[in-house]
């Protein structure tokens, strides 16, 4: 117990032998939550940053007017997702991306609603 809180001994900082080596990036390939946790988040990031990013480009590129009318087409990034749903290697992190992309619009959605709701009930 004591030496866990004084820090590593000798043979905790030693480096693995050539039999103990993993290659290098073995968590991302053999790892089974990698896929589950970059999908989930790339998903969270996907939500965030694209529209945002969609809206800058077309503010800055046209009048206010014209990007208002284009900006529903950033539902078109939505075929990325679905689309890696199609070959086997990529499914499992596509659907995690979905889950992540869905999960996060329903708490923003639902976050906004309770504003909202309380916004209008207190007057």
């Amino acid at each position: 117990m004591l030496s866990s809180m004084t820090g590593p001994t000798t043979d905790e900082t030693a480096a693995p032998t050539s039999s103990e080596e993993r290659p290098v990036g073995w968590w991302h390939r053999g790892h089974p939550v990698f896929a589950a946790l970059t999908g989930f988040f790339a998903g969270l990031v996907f939500v965030v940053v694209v529209p945002g990013a969609y809206a800058a480009v077309l503010a800055a590129l046209m009048d206010y007017e014209a990007a208002e009318d284009l900006f529903p087409f950033v539902l078109v990034t939505l075929a990325v997702p679905i689309a890696l749903l199609v070959p086997p290697v990529t499914r499992r992190f596509a659907r995690y991306m979905l889950l992540g992309i869905v999960s996060t619009a329903l708490v923003v959605g639902g976050v906004a609603a309770l504003v909202l709701w309380l916004l209008v009930s207190r007057g």
